[in-house]
């Protein structure tokens, strides 16, 4: 089953290549991994994608807080989150094709970020399933190149009922 980890580490070099080396030192696979500095500058946000069953992902937490840089491991399948996934699309685009081009853009809300008379450079945002569909519908127009970020996720914060009420004013 697939798992998205979120790692809180510290910002240092070689932090991604302790991690990195975890994951092949156990034979376990990353299928993406996405890094960035959080707003402390001191310190990054790891998403990374995964497959395994319960036990395995079990050990990749417990081995994941075993790391002297990491500060903060957790499942984000053991709770409500949300993840998005980013895709560049470089699409041949014959002259009767580029209707369709642009149609497939509209239906996916996704943007031309770049246009020449032969390509449409094409960037689309949202779940896995909406980036292979758009991949699926671009490809007989004949993409010449594709880059895909890997996925990145936070958790949702709970929903908290209303406490307060509005009080009645009473007039006497």
């Amino acid at each position: 089953m697939e798992h998205i980890i979120s790692v809180t580490v510290e910002n240092k070099f070689g932090v991604l290549s302790r991690v990195a080396g975890l994951f092949s030192g156990r034979g376990f696979n990353i299928e993406s991994l996405s890094v960035a500095p959080t707003l402390d500058p001191s310190m990054s946000q790891m998403t990374i994608v995964t497959s395994g069953d319960e036990r395995i992902i079990e050990q990749i937490v417990k081995q994941l807080n075993k790391l002297i840089d990491v500060i903060k491991v957790v499942d984000l399948n053991e709770t409500e989150s949300v993840s998005r996934e980013t895709a560049i699309i470089k699409v041949h685009t014959k002259d009767e094709d580029r209707a369709e081009a642009l149609r497939i853009v509209d239906i996916f809300r996704a943007n031309v970020i770049d246009s020449t008379p032969s390509t449409y450079t094409i960037e689309v945002s949202g779940d896995p399933k909406k980036i292979e569909a758009i991949i699926n519908l671009l490809q007989p127009l004949g993409i010449k190149e594709l880059v895909r970020t890997g996925r990145v996720a936070v958790a949702r914060e709970p929903i908290r009922p209303a406490t307060v009420q509005a009080k009645k004013v009473v007039r006497e």
